[in-house]
C-alpha cells in the first residue's frame, strides 16, 4: 500500500479507537467529523525552526480530513470556555513552562473529561515541575545526540499512527532519551535501534512513539519531528495523522 493511501485509508480506521464522549469537545455542528484541533506552540525554552512548517502541515491535513485546527501561542487559551471547543489539544514542540495555575487546571479538566492530547518531539520538554502533564507524555526529554539517520521499528502496526508504516523505517531526526523508559505505562508503538546511529542512551528497549488512556481521556506522544522535512514526508505525515485520530477517539469517522 502507497504511503498516501494509507494516510488517506486513516479516517477509516479511526473506529478501533476508545470511545469518547460526544460533550463537550464534540463540533457545534453535532457532525462526529467536524471537531477542532487547539494547536500550541508556546516555547519558552529553545524554540524548533520546524514549528512553521508543523503547522502549515497540521493545518493541511485539517483541511484535508475534515478537521479545524486553531493555532496558538497564548496561554490564555487554556480556559474551560475554550477547551470545551476542541476534541484534541496538540502540543507541537512545546518547551518550558508554558502554562501556569488555571491554565494547567483547564487542561487536566479538558482531559479528565474525555478529551484527547497529542505531543510532538519538544512537547516532552515540557513543563518539568508538573507530575500530571510528566504523566500525560509518559515521560519527559533528558538529552539527545546530532541529528543523524537511525533505524526505528514497528513494534505494533494496528494503531492509526503506525498503520501502514514499514515495520523497519529508517529516517533522519533528533534522537531523544528520556528520563525514564514510559513502557510500564503506555503502549509503545515505535523503539529506535541504537545500533543504527551514535550517542543513543537508553540500551536495547528505546521507545521513541506510543500512546495510552490517561485519566479520563487519550495521550499519543511521538518523539520524531524536529527536522524541517519531516513535514513534508507522506510518511511521518501519515503518523501525524494517526496521532490526532486516536486522540479524536472513535467519533471521527470518514
Amino acid at each position: 500500500m502507497g504511503r498516501g493511501v494509507a494516510a488517506l485509508l486513516l479516517l477509516g480506521m479511526v473506529a478501533c479507537g476508545p470511545a469518547v464522549a460526544r460533550a463537550p469537545h464534540a463540533a457545534a455542528s453535532g457532525d462526529a467529523r467536524a471537531f477542532r484541533v487547539l494547536l500550541y506552540t508556546r516555547t519558552l525554552g529553545f524554540r524548533h525552526d520546524s514549528i512553521p512548517d508543523g503547522i502549515a502541515a497540521v493545518q493541511a491535513l485539517g483541511r484535508a480530513h475534515g478537521f479545524a485546527v486553531d493555532t496558538t501561542e497564548d496561554a490564555d487559551a487554556f480556559t474551560p470556555a475554550n477547551l470545551a471547543r476542541y476534541r484534541v489539544v496538540l502540543f507541537l514542540s512545546t518547551t518550558g513552562d508554558v502554562l501556569q495555575g488555571a491554565q494547567r487546571d483547564a487542561l487536566q479538566d479538558f482531559v479528565h473529561a474525555g478529551g484527547g492530547w497529542a505531543g510532538v518531539h519538544a512537547a516532552a520538554d515540557t513543563l518539568y515541575d508538573w507530575p500530571w502533564y510528566g504523566g500525560l507524555v509518559g515521560t519527559w526529554f533528558a538529552r539527545h545526540p546530532a541529528v543523524q539517520q537511525a533505524t526505528i521499528h514497528v513494534e505494533d502496526d494496528s494503531q492509526p499512527s503506525t498503520r501502514g508504516l514499514p515495520r523497519t523505517w529508517v529516517r533522519t531526526d533528533e534522537w531523544y532519551d528520556y528520563r525514564t523508559n514510559p513502557r510500564p505505562s503506555v503502549h509503545v508503538l515505535l523503539t529506535l535501534d541504537e545500533r543504527t546511529y551514535q550517542g543513543g542512551g537508553m540500551g536495547a528497549d528505546h521507545p521513541i512513539a506510543w500512546y495510552h488512556s490517561y485519566d479520563g481521556g487519550r495521550a499519543w506522544y511521538t518523539g520524531l519531528g524536529h527536522v524541517r522535512e519531516a513535514y513534508s514526508d507522506p510518511a511521518f505525515l501519515s503518523h501525524l495523522l494517526g496521532g490526532v485520530a486516536y486522540a479524536a477517539g472513535s467519533a471521527w469517522r470518514s
